[in-house]
């Protein structure tokens, strides 16, 4: 098993391109079911969770392509609607197939989702989503059964709370629905947007994209075709590299970027005292004398996204003063705190909300990742902790981070992978 060893650097100073959006990726990819004719896709990154999709997908019996940041995808040859446990447990993600395929075939079994364990995140509002759309739903032997013999029907969709796989699973379902569905409360993430902006480049009329309130004309079941296109920047990544320059107090250019799809968190740390150079595709971070302290609240976007708490509250440590951030979508996402006072941080957790001293001198010692963010967290308290830091289990870094270690060497960081 691979870890990533990290010794303190002074600075970091250099360029680092952005790859593609792991999150759109994944259900961009599960889109390819709808269509008519082999999709090509570009600047999707090389990460794990992509691949598992891929094989998911190949296991069906589509054929699948994946060479650098390109991929083809056939799944005119696909001959199985069932998404095994043995795929799906490793991601949750992979409950996007479960809208399409229901949609195309009328029929899928899905296996109960597993990945990152952050908390609940129920699929319940998916299945009860579809049901009103006319399928019938059960659960046996931990599979989602789900059946629409006469297809899925268009309907009004009130979502309880923002779901942003569940948007764009219902999404999917509706574009070969009968008749128009309406999706009220919305995700408005922009991978939801570009999942949206293809479908409707691709035939499937789409009102409200980028609004909470979305209506899908359905094709009445007519497969679509698609052209080649590029995934979105991913914003993740990009914050996390702008949390890197921050906390190193280093000067550091981010290309490939969006910076429209940033706003909250380039709000966050000009807060804390950075200073941007901001272009069309590029961001560049000055570095910053004093570290201020912050006051965080996660909501769905275009609030302070919970995917970037972590490595926020890893900052928030090298702070001059007291933060707080409160924790409002997943209930067991702190699980890296332990590890961050395990290297000197002085954080006090009360329920979902984390209480950070900040101005503690960090000490590198063995630490664990516990998912997909905790993991980069680490990695940046790593950048400024004496001594050496081991970060054990990055298979959870490596589900979501394009090539992280090799980005920041080549910024001048003392990161190597090595084997357990």
């Amino acid at each position: 098993m691979d870890y990533l060893q990290i010794k303190r650097v002074n600075s970091l100073n250099g360029n680092i391109k952005i790859s593609g959006a792991k999150n759109a990726s994944l259900p961009l990819i599960a889109m390819t079911i709808l269509a008519i004719n082999s999709v090509h896709i570009k600047n999707l990154p090389q990460v794990a969770d992509i691949k598992t999709l891929l094989k998911l997908l190949s296991n069906l019996g589509a054929q699948c392509d994946f060479r650098d940041d390109k991929v083809v995808v056939d799944t005119s040859t696909l001959t199985q609607t069932k998404a095994t446990y043995d795929i799906v447990k490793t991601m949750r993600a992979s409950i996007l197939v479960l809208g399409p395929i229901l949609a195309r075939f009328g029929h899928c079994e899905v296996s109960l989702p597993g990945g990152c364990a952050i908390g609940q995140r129920p699929v319940d509002l998916h299945l009860k989503a579809l049901e009103h759309m006319g399928a019938k739903i059960s659960i046996e032997a931990g599979y989602i059964q789900a059946t629409a013999p006469n297809g899925l029907k268009g309907c009004d969709i009130i979502f309880d709370k923002i779901t942003v796989t569940g948007t764009a699973n219902i999404v999917m379902a509706a574009a070969l629905a009968s008749g128009n569905t309406t999706i009220t409360n919305a995700a408005r993430e922009p991978e939801v947007v570009q999942l949206c902006e293809i479908l409707n480049a691709s035939g499937v009329q789409i009102d409200g994209i980028g609004t909470a309130i979305l209506t899908v004309h359905g094709t009445n079941g007519k497969l679509i075709n698609i052209e080649e296109f590029a995934v979105i920047p991913d914003r993740i990544e990009a914050g996390t590299y702008l949390c890197a320059g921050a906390i190193s107090r280093s000067e550091l250019t981010l290309s490939s970027v969006e910076p429209k799809h940033l706003g909250s968190v380039l709000a966050k740390l000009e807060e804390m005292g950075s200073k941007f150079t901001i272009t069309e595709s590029t961001i560049t971070i000055h570095p910053s004398d004093v570290i201020k302290p912050i006051k965080i609240v996660t909501q769905e976007y275009p609030a302070f996204p919970t995917d970037m708490q972590a490595q926020f509250l890893a900052l928030a440590t090298q702070a001059n003063g007291t933060s707080i951030i409160e924790e409002r979508l997943f209930e067991n996402r702190f699980m890296h705190v332990s590890e961050l006072q395990r290297m000197g941080a002085d954080i006090s957790l009360n329920g979902h909300v984390a209480t950070i001293t900040g101005g503690t001198k960090l000490s590198g010692t063995d630490v664990m990742a516990t998912d997909l963010r905790a993991s980069s967290a680490l990695v940046l308290a790593g950048l400024v902790a004496d001594g050496t830091t081991n970060v054990h289990r990055i298979y959870h870094l490596d589900r979501g981070y394009d090539a992280l270690e090799k980005k920041l060497e080549a910024v001048g960081a003392d990161v190597r992978r090595l084997k357990e």
